[in-house]
């Protein structure tokens, strides 16, 4: 078949046949197909969008392209979790301690960071020895052994996404709803766990900023992983301030360590508690009324603390970052306040220049390769809905470089805006499919 009919049809609002969708890319993959005529049918999927057929064939097509990852050989139920990514989002290093003292099996392959949006594998790699580059054997034992296990992504997953990825970045494609979906669930698939649960985010911190758009997204890739057998639940979830308190790598350890002693912010808790209870639930291995006091209770007995502990030192780190995470992480050599220019209420905190000004500090990347510095970060002390006096601490910034501290201080201050009447607090999460 012609390339240039697979184009036509799609330009002219026609459904692609999976045969004509595999041919595409595989082509594309293989240097048969040239970048101008793939750039010519994803800018026809962005005018015309994808069915669900469609988007599930092109996820087929994506997984297939590379290696799969094969979770049979673990014990138990194989839960996964994925986030759209955010602002100091650090659920996954509080939940899977939490399900993995459920007795299910947290088995995780997890990203870094890049822009904004602060990636799980960078905040591990703050803790000293941690290692996140595991063998497959290795990942494998440590999973069997305690439950839980979260490395870095491997190359060789989904490289038609990456390619695709690429040229969407520079054809204006990215945001179409049909590709991310696809892209998303080609790399979830491609590794075996039996329940995925997804934290679609909607904000100023978040790739969808429209709590429509979130919906349309979680619903698609909902639709894609039924298709293909897996169970599946999506929770969407606010990305209008920050998640917790801290910004920043070890800074988000030190947040997920106060959360698994019971001592962390309230949103950050109550966003893990409702994906743990749907893996739980999902799972069958309680109903839904148990399930949330048996999460609860895995963290007041203390027992997805020490989940926690075994984890770290089962990955190479220092297992005393528990107790004295002060002593063991890496701490920034200056702190500074920054000061509430105004009186009144916190109106709104735009995340994702919060996101940046920890970037500008080092805790996130600008482009790909950018080094990190895991000490430093910002720490919020106000959020939306609360009240401040002028001059009253509003944040405080961590840096290593005082060349970089005004900058990040402008960008921050520019996030917030006050109201002189009193503001309602955030609705963290919207709905659960």
């Amino acid at each position: 078949m012609r390339i240039y009919d697979i184009i036509l049809k799609k330009r002219d609002g026609d459904s692609n046949t999976k045969e004509e969708i595999r041919t595409l890319i595989e082509g594309y993959v293989k240097g048969e197909v040239p970048d101008y005529q793939i750039s010519a049918w994803l800018m026809a999927v962005f005018f015309n969008h994808m069915t669900p057929k469609e988007c599930s064939d092109l996820t087929e097509v994506i997984l297939n392209s590379g290696e799969k990852i094969d979770l049979s050989s673990i014990k138990g139920i194989k839960v996964d979790k994925h986030s759209t990514g955010g602002v100091g989002d650090k659920v996954t290093l509080v939940l899977g301690p939490i399900v993995a003292s459920l007795g299910l099996t947290f088995a995780k392959l997890s990203g870094r960071g890049l822009g904004h949006t602060g990636g799980t594998i960078d905040k591990l790699e703050s803790i000293p020895g941690f290692k996140t580059t595991l063998e497959k054997e290795e990942f494998f034992s440590i999973v069997n052994n305690i439950g839980i296990a979260v490395a870095g992504q491997t190359a060789n997953i989904a490289p038609a996404d990456k390619k695709l990825y690429a040229l969407r970045d520079v054809t204006a494609t990215v945001d179409e709803i049909s590709l991310i979906a696809s892209s998303i669930m080609g790399k979830k698939l491609a590794i075996g766990s039996d329940i995925i649960v997804l934290d679609v985010k909607t904000g100023s911190g978040a790739f969808m900023k429209k709590l429509e758009d979130a919906r349309k997204l979680a619903k698609a890739m909902l639709d894609i992983g039924k298709r293909h057998g897996r169970k599946m639940s999506a929770v969407v979830s606010d990305m209008n301030q920050p998640l917790g308190n801290m910004v920043g790598n070890a800074l988000e350890v030190r947040e997920a360590i106060e959360t698994l002693k019971g001592e962390g912010p309230k949103d950050l808790l109550e966003l893990t508690v409702a994906i743990a209870e749907r893996m739980a639930i999902l799972s069958g291995i309680v109903d839904g009324e148990s399930a949330r006091k048996m999460i609860y209770e895995t963290i007041t007995s203390g027992q997805a603390l020490k989940k926690f502990e075994e984890f770290v030192e089962a990955q190479g780190g220092n297992p005393e970052v528990v107790d004295k995470p002060e002593q063991i992480l890496p701490a920034s050599q200056y702190k500074f306040t920054v000061e509430s220019p105004q009186k009144g209420f916190i109106k709104s905190i735009d995340a994702q220049e919060i996101g940046i000004s920890a970037m500008v500090l080092g805790a996130g990347r600008e482009k790909k390769g950018d080094k990190i510095d895991p000490a430093v970060g910002i720490e919020i002390l106000k959020k939306v809905g609360e009240r401040v006096e002028a001059g009253e601490p509003l944040a405080v910034i961590y840096t290593n470089d005082v060349n970089r501290y005004e900058y990040a201080r402008k960008r921050l201050l520019e996030a917030y805006s006050f109201s002189m009447d009193e503001v309602p607090k955030l609705e963290l999460i919207h709905e659960i499919f």
